[in-house]
């Protein structure tokens, strides 16, 4: 059928995801997606701001990043399944899984303990790179002592253990390195992916570790394909680190190194990097080749 002459299919799934499955973004697709995003951002906000602006909605300023995060996705989300509708109407593009299953030998369960424990070993990993930077200023520390504090709990783990690994894995990984990854060798395509994962951040005290973070999550969904396992260790990241930012005493430094002998430091870091290094050689033996192909 060519492209002219669009024939509509009915697709039955039960996966979510599944409505991606045909759009697979360039490097113009990316920079659109990036663009929608900060509109998104903008939205967000917006949205956030009049509600708390309306009569009895004060108490909602508390709640705002539960609010504006999830709209903030909502521009890219309806372009990326839009393309992806239309190309599968125009068979424009051969579909690709955005929630692949290539787990291997060690199947899903098994690759769930590694993939949390690298995950955790990776924090430590990059806890050096903060020494690096500056200070954080004023605003920033405001504006984390809000999160952690001034905002409930159970909505602090929802915006950040739920929400952030759902909708940054599904943009990042699922989008992003998806697509890329049929554009350009995997390496070029993981290194862009995880900038692009930096630079949605915002700010360059997270955006550093975001990119080291990313490339673990890049090579996992490279060889894996999967989404569920990618957005396990957001989860399994942002999730220590919002339950440690709750004890005071991490809330008031820059680094591990600060609390620890240098010793302990070395080891801690030495120890992360041994993990990494082993679960990348499993992970190699456990599945050969990348597992992002076309249906």
């Amino acid at each position: 059928m060519g492209i002219l002459s669009p024939q509509r299919k009915t697709r039955t799934s039960y996966n979510l995801l599944s409505v991606f499955d045909y759009y697979l973004p360039d490097i113009k697709g990316v920079f659109i997606l990036l663009v929608l995003l900060l509109a998104g951002a903008l939205l967000g906000n917006l949205v956030t701001a009049g509600l708390v602006l309306l009569p009895g909605g004060e108490g909602l300023a508390s709640y705002s990043m539960l609010i504006s995060y999830p709209v903030m996705f909502i521009p890219a989300l309806l372009y990326a399944a839009g393309r992806s509708r239309t190309n599968h109407d125009f068979e424009i593009e051969a579909p690709v899984a955005t929630d692949g299953r290539n787990f291997g030998r060690l199947g899903f369960w098994g690759l769930v303990p590694m993939v949390m424990a690298v995950t955790l070993a990776a924090g430590f990993v990059v806890d050096p790179v903060s020494k690096l930077l500056p200070p954080t200023p004023e605003w920033f520390d405001n504006l984390t002592e809000q999160m952690l504090t001034g905002t409930p709990l159970w909505a602090t783990l929802l915006s950040v253990s739920v929400f952030a690994p759902v909708f940054e894995e599904w943009l990042c990984r699922g989008l992003v390195l998806r697509g890329l990854l049929h554009r350009m060798k995997p390496g070029w395509a993981m290194v862009i992916s995880s900038a692009f994962f930096a630079v949605i951040h915002m700010n360059p005290w997270q955006a550093l570790p975001a990119f080291a973070l990313g490339m673990l999550f890049a090579y996992v969904y490279y060889k894996t394909g999967s989404l569920k396992l990618t957005m396990l260790m957001h989860c399994t990241n942002n999730t220590f680190a919002a339950l440690i930012g709750q004890n005071e005493k991490f809330r008031e430094i820059n680094s591990y190194s600060e609390i620890m002998e240098l010793w302990q430091y070395v080891t801690l870091v030495a120890a992360g990097l041994f993990i990494i290094i082993v679960f990348i050689l499993i992970l190699r033996k456990n599945s050969v080749t990348g597992s992002v192909q076309s249906e």
